[in-house]
């Protein structure tokens, strides 16, 4: 397939997108910047300029591909104080997708997240999330999770859209997510520290796993499917604050709620949600196995702890 992919240069797309040259598929990928372009031609792929807002551009790019993968979210804005600006772009674009893909029958798949969908249990692909309509959900936030329900209503419009649900941490060397930012926390504060009790759970993929399975949706899922990317249903937190310590020679510790925000800053919203994923009716829809290491053993490879310095 001609495949149009957004984000394809960052975290997960820049595995994505060798994921699928390596299976056959012509890749296509949106590029704001001369980096991003210069990483996407290196990885052998087809450039398109542009950004999010270029709605012509997404809409042609969709228009000419046989399938999109929509990956790319302006973290950069949505982190920094405007998450409602970044959730708008983002349901603009998937509402650009399904009119251009409209009655083809050609697959889109989205990237949207778990955290949050059941706190406190295993959440599974049946879960439909948090009720939009309550109070204490934020503007952003739900306008975010109520564009993943708007593409899996694009079904009824002859789109084969699917939804690929990834857990707060997509893992690996490189990786400057969450994991680099417990890390990071641990050596500013010297301590490796974990809420409470530390039994808080947080599923975790491998980023070459969850690459997989964005080629397994685009190739075979049904329309109207919602996958979850998840290798470790379920890791506590206090598992990860002990390899931390262990890696940085520092006392390991439980924060007190109270004094969560204070520690660890963003984070502390975070790491204390008990959130449990499981990915079975995933992996039997689709015949996905994660083969990467788990997050635990990932940690203990080393490359969380390595200085520029």
């Amino acid at each position: 397939m001609r495949v149009f992919v957004t984000g394809a240069s960052g975290w997960i797309g820049s595995a994505v997108v060798p994921e699928l040259i390596g299976a056959g598929h012509q890749v296509v990928g949106l590029a704001r910047s001369d980096a991003s372009a210069a990483a996407l031609t290196a990885a052998g792929a087809e450039v398109r300029r542009g950004t999010l807002d270029d709605l012509d551009v997404l809409r042609g790019a969709a228009a000419a591909s046989d399938g999109v993968i929509h990956l790319a979210f302006k973290h950069d804005i949505a982190f920094s104080g405007d998450f409602q600006g970044a959730a708008d772009a983002d349901r603009r674009a998937v509402e650009t997708f399904g009119d251009a893909l409209a009655g083809s029958g050609r697959p889109f798949v989205l990237a949207s997240g778990t955290l949050g969908l059941a706190p406190g249990r295993v959440a599974t692909e049946e879960d439909t999330g948090p009720d939009l309509s309550i109070e204490h959900l934020s503007s952003g936030p739900r306008t975010r999770m109520g564009t993943a329900q708007l593409a899996l209503s694009l079904a009824s419009r002859d789109v084969r859209t699917s939804v690929v649900r990834l857990p707060p941490t997509v893992h690996g060397d490189g990786d400057q997510g969450f994991m680099a930012a417990l890390v990071g926390v641990a050596r500013a504060k010297g301590v490796a520290g974990y809420v409470g009790d530390g039994t808080d759970r947080w599923p975790a993929v491998h980023r070459l796993d969850a690459a997989r399975l964005f080629r397994l949706a685009l190739e075979n899922a049904p329309a109207g499917s919602v996958l979850h990317a998840t290798a470790d249903e379920g890791v506590q937190i206090r598992a990860v604050a002990e390899v931390i310590g262990r890696h940085l020679g520092l006392p390991v510790a439980s924060v007190p709620q109270e004094s969560a925000a204070e520690h660890f800053g963003w984070l502390a919203g975070f790491i204390a949600l008990d959130s449990p994923v499981s990915s079975a009716l995933t992996r039997e829809l689709l015949e996905w196995q994660p083969t990467g290491p788990g997050l635990i053993d990932d940690l203990e490879k080393g490359h969380y702890f390595h200085t520029t310095a």
